[in-house]
């Protein structure tokens, strides 16, 4: 039997590092899609070239790869910079989602496909914990693409039967996440404090709360929703919400210290309440696909930690 081929957007963020990993070790030919071919990615993995605002090079990018399973994890995603230009996010979310699954349909409608949503799309959903039948109310430009996301994957699994699932991620961390998210700087600042290199950490709203989960185990539930026996949407979330305190005292843990004496709380930086914690219910997930995370909350920061320290040495 010829090897399986998977298709991935996003290959050189942190998700698609820790999939393309997954896959490897499953004996997959995976290939990536880059923007422009001098990105670092994945050991093992072959490129195409296409950007989410290109339909002509995505269409191109899936005729090319003939993919078996595609993956789609692309997306801007820092949420306050959709309200620079909601223009180009819905766009880039929502466009090139549905740019995909018609390029899967056009070229060969057996292609499994993964699409990465968003807890923002719940938003203002009255209700906490969310499942999938949760209201989805987004609060944000960012929320409303990723909404319109999900809706077409939905739409066009019912429509054409394609075998197309929505995940529904909930916050994913991991050390190789980027530097302007708010769990890095906990984990680099406390690092840092801990080597000597800076004297304090400012934040701003310790009481918002988060779910948190590995990017690995994420990405897992991705690969067993394209190996189920039927397609579906699922939110892929811990189950537990923790406030931002949570973290920032496991990080300093990690490194002996007491975060209540590094850590200042700047007035600038705290927005307002927000209208419901966005914690996921992960039930089906578990019940459908067998899914369970195999890294604890406390395990993940630590790991982060560690990692920023050995990048700090």
């Amino acid at each position: 039997m010829s090897r399986r081929r998977a298709l991935i957007t996003g290959v050189t963020g942190q998700d698609g590092w820790y999939l393309t990993e997954l896959l490897l070790a499953r004996d997959y030919e995976v290939v990536g899609v880059v923007r422009n071919g001098g990105e670092p990615v994945p050991p093992g993995v072959s490129t195409v070239t296409a950007d989410l605002l290109d339909p002509p090079a995505l269409r191109a990018a899936v005729q090319a790869a003939q993919p078996h399973e595609l993956y789609h994890l692309a997306a801007p995603t820092f949420v306050p910079d959709s309200w620079e230009d909601p223009t180009e996010t819905l766009a880039a979310i929502a466009g090139a989602t549905a740019t995909l699954l018609a390029a899967v349909r056009a070229t060969d409608e057996r292609t499994r496909v993964w699409v990465s949503t968003s807890s923002e799309i719940f938003g203002d959903a009255g209700e906490s914990p969310q499942h999938e039948r949760s209201p989805m109310r987004p609060r944000s430009p960012y929320g409303v693409a990723k909404l319109a996301a999900h809706g077409i994957v939905g739409t066009m699994r019912e429509r054409f039967g394609l075998f197309a699932c929505s995940g529904i991620t909930y916050n994913h961390e991991s050390p190789r996440r980027p530097e302007q998210f708010l769990t890095r700087k906990v984990t680099r600042g406390a690092a840092a404090i801990k080597l000597g290199r800076e004297r304090e950490l400012v934040l701003g709203d310790l009481d918002a709360v988060r779910d948190w989960s590995h990017a690995a185990d994420v990405m897992r539930a991705a690969s067993l929703a394209l190996g189920a026996g039927e397609p579906g949407d699922y939110v892929v979330a811990s189950g537990v919400g923790r406030p931002v305190r949570a973290f920032v005292a496991a990080a300093f843990a990690a490194v002996g210290l007491d975060w209540e004496q590094h850590v200042r709380v700047d007035p600038a930086l705290v927005r307002g309440p927000e209208p419901v914690a966005l914690v996921g219910d992960p039930s089906r997930a578990r019940a459908r696909l067998g899914w369970e995370p195999e890294r604890s909350f406390d395990d993940l920061v630590a790991e982060m930690v560690e990692a920023d320290l050995a990048a700090l040495t």
